[in-house]
């Protein structure tokens, strides 16, 4: 199979999240799918009737399992199918879209194993597939040719001001809004992230050019940002390049 190299210049930074599938530097963004949290009580209501169509069982007990049982793990099978094939959907579309539209792309590097041990986040990691998301972006980009730059997992692109460069050490993850107190800047938290990915491109390709940042002072929320994904199951993506 042949791929058609991306011959669009244009640069990106994104930034992940668990609220936001992912932000991007250019004012654009996308929703988390998160279809194991829609499907949930689906799923653990499933799970309980499975559970009631067995007795206890011992060890080397070989008693045939019910027609009803079988059935509801067919049920149970189903539905985590259905959840896996909408992310999959999501991803494989917003990664075809990043690779398509941007030469240069910059993310940063989650820990996912560090953050899945937060068991408060654990489900929602594991429901927007953040390893599977990479994955794709880097073998995509190898086979269109665009360059991806990954940001050392370490970097405090949230705390650190995309204008100038302050560093905000008690932004915490209940604050949307950054608020620079050095150049009273005012900007969706997720959105300076991004922009501060993008601008670690000029590090490792100089040939890169930042966009003016003064432009992109946007107010808290994410209400002047864009979706690109449009709404409906088929998550179409919209051409905004």
């Amino acid at each position: 199979m042949s791929y058609l190299p991306c011959k669009n210049q244009a640069s990106v930074g994104i930034d992940l999240g668990v609220k936001t599938l992912a932000v991007l530097s250019n004012g654009s963004f996308v929703e988390s799918p998160r279809p194991l949290k829609k499907l949930q009580k689906k799923l653990t209501k499933l799970s309980r009737q499975l559970s009631k169509k067995q007795h206890s069982r011992k060890k080397g007990d070989t008693t045939p399992k019910s027609n009803n049982y079988k059935n509801f793990t067919i049920k149970i099978a189903k539905l985590h199918k259905k959840i896996a094939d909408i992310r999959r959907d999501i991803l494989h579309k917003f990664t075809t879209y990043l690779t398509d539209n941007f030469k240069y792309i910059s993310i940063e590097d989650l820990n996912v194993k560090g953050m899945m041990s937060n068991h408060k986040l654990a489900r929602s990691i594991q429901d927007l597939g953040f390893y599977q998301l990479k994955r794709q972006l880097e073998y995509k980009s190898k086979q269109k040719g665009n360059k991806l730059f990954i940001n050392d997992r370490w970097f405090a692109s949230s705390k650190t001001c995309c204008q100038c460069g302050n560093h905000k050490k008690d932004l915490t993850l209940a604050d949307r809004t950054y608020y620079c107190d050095e150049c009273q800047l005012k900007i969706d938290r997720d959105l300076n992230a991004s922009i501060n990915l993008h601008n670690q491109l000029g590090r490792v390709h100089p040939e890169v050019t930042p966009v003016e940042i003064t432009a992109m002072n946007l107010e808290a929320g994410l209400l002047n940002l864009t979706s690109i994904i449009e709404a409906g199951s088929k998550h179409r993506i919209k051409s905004i390049a």
